[in-house]
């Protein structure tokens, strides 16, 4: 089956890449400079995940699969949430620090990452199916950046005994882990397992 990732984030078609393995033919957006991505105009992940994958798979041609994803702090009511990729301008490391300033006074410091991804399937230039799912890891926002791993939040993402992890990296980021680890307990690793349950045999 070959797959286009529909995603212009570099670290994202690694990792889905990793996540995925040899079964599938995975091809990444740069073998379609002429599609550009569309807004993300939806009010949850998962209808992000599904503006994104059917756009590319009605330019493409192709089956493609596309994942929203991000950080709910229960502290701040479930921000960013849908908007963690952009409810700041700015890099990675800038919304990072954002966010340690508005937790800096929070003794509650719970926090998931949730990831949506939707598979979208060409018929011509329409879209006649989606396979859709979603998935958590539960942590807690730490208290300083620690490690160099991951990208996103993950230097700020803390592990905790609800994460699912081996107990020994319990205290650690996200960005601290090995990858194996990572590939076991993250948000996407999980909805990526759940979509490859439901693909056809």
């Amino acid at each position: 089956m070959k797959i286009l990732i529909a995603t212009a984030n570099a670290h994202k078609v690694e990792e889905i890449s990793a996540l995925l393995g040899d079964e599938f033919e995975l091809v990444s957006l740069r073998a379609f400079p002429a599609i550009k991505m569309p807004e993300e105009t939806g009010q949850t992940m998962r209808e992000n995940a599904r503006i994104k994958a059917e756009h590319c798979a009605r330019e493409s041609n192709l089956i493609s699969l596309a994942d929203d994803s991000g950080i709910e702090v229960d502290a701040l009511n479930g921000a960013p949430g849908v908007l963690s990729a952009r409810w700041i301008e700015g890099s990675d490391a800038e919304r990072t620090r954002a966010l340690l300033g508005k937790m800096q006074h929070e003794e509650n410091r719970a926090a998931r990452y949730r990831c949506a991804i939707c598979l979208a399937f060409p018929d011509g230039k329409t879209v006649h199916e989606n396979l859709e799912t979603e998935a958590t890891c539960e942590g807690e926002v730490a208290r300083e950046t620690k490690g160099e791993n991951g990208f996103g939040y993950d230097p700020i993402f803390e592990i905790t005994s609800e994460t699912g992890a081996p107990s020994e990296y319990s205290g650690l980021t996200m960005a601290q882990v090995p990858a194996e680890i990572k590939a076991q307990i993250s948000h996407r690793a999980r909805a990526l397992k759940n979509l490859k349950s439901l693909l056809p045999a």
